[in-house]
């Protein structure tokens, strides 16, 4: 799976219409409904805004919209861009401006796939790793047994905070998830505390 962390643009005209790409991260469908406002205000003049999000690499969900459109010749040729580049936690927002001449279905779809392609093609894509969240608080004697678990498994250092205890917040990939649990649960008696904190991701740079 792949996400953007900057807005990626494009441009593309065809018989007098002029289709705008907008390629932007999105983590929930809060962030994806102010998104879509703040492209319809800045194109406020616009035929339509059509659109498709794929957010949560956990429990994928996606969803498109034509915006007008006949039924299935923009938000699905858009999520369906999206889902060809293994895109996640990012929204694909296609402006129209009309051009006078009608397009037909299959311009239509044309048209929507081409622009939302063009987008992904500009966007710098990363590597999205979804990983199994814990913290762990421990005493500073402790911290050779960290270090060799950092070397026996693929962990992310997601924060850490050096006071009367260190407390380490890291992420392991979740096909390394279930036996790293194992392990980290029969050291438990090493450690002051380990919580179990959910599920997350890591964007490889």
């Amino acid at each position: 799976m792949y996400t953007v962390t900057n807005t990626a643009v494009s441009d593309y005209r065809v018989k007098g219409s002029e289709f705008l790409g907008n390629l932007f991260p999105c983590k929930d469908v809060q962030k994806a409904d102010i998104l879509l406002q703040k492209v319809r205000s800045e194109h406020h003049t616009a035929t339509h805004h059509c659109y498709a999000y794929a957010l949560n690499p956990h429990d994928k969900t996606e969803f498109s919209s034509d915006d007008g459109e006949p039924g299935g010749t923009a938000g699905l040729p858009i999520q369906n861009i999206l889902r060809s580049y293994d895109l996640i936690n990012v929204m694909l927002i296609v402006v129209r401006y009309y051009g006078g001449t009608k397009l037909g279905k299959a311009g239509l779809i044309d048209a929507y796939s081409h622009t939302a392609e063009l987008t992904a093609e500009t966007a710098v894509l990363k590597k999205v790793l979804p990983v199994k969240t814990f913290k762990i608080i421990y005493d500073y004697p402790q911290q050779g047994i960290i270090d060799k678990l950092k070397n026996d498994f693929t962990l992310i250092e997601l924060d850490a905070s050096y006071f009367q205890y260190v407390e380490l917040n890291i992420g392991v990939p979740v096909s390394e998830s279930g036996i790293f649990e194992s392990k980290l649960m029969s050291l438990a008696h090493l450690f002051d505390e380990i919580e179990d904190t959910g599920k997350g991701y890591h964007i490889v740079e």
